[in-house]
Formats: structure tokens, sequence, C-alpha cells
């Protein structure tokens, strides 16, 4: 995978040499060309917890598991279970973007900056799944400033690319050439009052043929899922 643009490579924490899932755990198939995707943020240290993610995967069965929040505890996660899993933590913070698949990846996940505000120093990560890419975000709060961090990230990625995370984004992305396919249900309730979506998957290239809100409520946001279908290249 070629990013297409220069980038700021920071290293991942991998728990441990990927091995396969317990029996429960995997899809029960696997097609280069369909992908499903979960993506959680845990809310960390008081919210979900290692033991809520295995709980999630079994239920679910996800070729790819992309988590935000995610702190050193979640490391277990393989221990636990099996799979191949990395973090990435955000420069100075206990808390990062993390992945999990009962996959191998074609290659390590990779770790870019994005632009940063005055106090969070924000990184995302891609994570190659065979002829496209996916990249996993928790963006900042300011509307500017998360719409340039989605900028920088449709400029690095390749044609073919999905965008997900915690965008804490209001209103339009605004991004060019990038369709937003996730489900239009609230994902977060702002100040335990208000519901808001502010999960989200964005796609250039590809098709999303199913998305839906997950109902737990382990963390102040639930996880979304989307099955994502390749398109023919232009």
């Amino acid at each position: 995978m070629n990013l297409a643009r220069p980038y700021l490579r920071l290293p991942a924490i991998v728990a441990e040499p990927g091995k396969g899932p317990l029996p429960g755990y995997q899809p029960p198939f696997h097609s280069e060309n369909s992908i499903r995707v979960v993506s959680w943020n845990l809310l960390r240290q008081i919210g979900a917890t290692v033991r809520d993610i295995v709980h999630l995967i079994h239920q679910e069965k996800p070729d790819l598991l992309l988590m935000q929040e995610a702190t050193v505890d979640i490391d277990a996660l393989p221990t636990l279970i099996g799979g191949h899993y990395a973090r990435s933590p955000l420069p100075g913070r206990i808390h990062g973007v993390a992945c999990w698949s009962p996959w191998p990846y074609r290659r390590p996940p990779m770790t870019c900056t994005l632009p940063s505000g005055t106090l969070i120093r924000r990184v995302a990560q891609i994570i190659e799944c065979g002829p496209f890419a996916i990249a996993n975000v928790h963006l900042s709060h300011g509307q500017l400033l998360n719409r340039r961090q989605l900028r920088r990230m449709s400029q690095l990625l390749p044609y073919r690319a999905a965008i997900l995370g915690d965008f804490n984004l209001v209103g339009p992305t605004l991004i060019r050439h990038f369709r937003d396919v996730g489900p239009r249900a609230p994902t977060h309730r702002m100040a335990d009052v208000l519901p808001i979506r502010l999960d989200r998957c964005l796609i250039r290239g590809l098709a999303c043929v199913e998305q839906r809100v997950i109902d737990n409520y382990a963390s102040d946001h639930r996880p979304i899922a989307v099955r994502l279908e390749l398109l023919p290249h232009k």
C-alpha cells in the first residue's frame, strides 16, 4: 500500500505475534472484496472493558474492529481470544486508536500524524485490507480542525479507502470524493442529554451494503457496524 503523500510515521504497540482467534470469534468466511467493520469509542478507563470488547467480537464477528480511546488494558485482548492486534497511542496521552482482526494483517498497521490542536496531538491508524485501506481516527473537537484532519487523511489514502471512527463532527464533513455512508442514528449522548451522530464512515471507491448502530451501552458511544465492498476502479 502506497500512501499518496509523505507522512510522519510513529511506532505502534503490538501486544504479541498474532495467532488465529479462538472458536466463536471468527467470521464464517473471508473475502478480500467484502469486509465487515465495527468501530467503537471505548471511553477510556471508565467505559468499555476488554471483557466488553470480547463480548462484542463474539456477538458481531467482525473482519476488523476499530477502537478509539484504547488504553494499555486493551492490550490483553489477543491474549484472551487470539487474533491480530495493534494500538497507536496519542503522544503524551494514556489512550489512542487500536485495531483487532481475526485475519493476519498484510503488513503491520501504520500510524501517521494529523494536524494537531494546542492540547492534544492526534494520530490515525491505517490498516491495509487487501485492495483497499481503512483509516481509524479519533478527531479533534474543533469543527474547523477536525475537517482539516479529514482532508489530510483523504490526501494520504489510496483511491479505494474508508475512514471510520469518532469524528467529533457536527454536520456535513465537506470532504471531496468521499461519501458519508455510516448509520444515521445517534451514536453518542452529549452531556447525557442531546443525542448526536459522532461516529461515522466515509468511503471512496467502495460501496456500503450494510450499516447499523449496535445496541451496546458499556461506553458513552454506541458501536457502528458497516459492510464494505469493492467498486470497479476508475
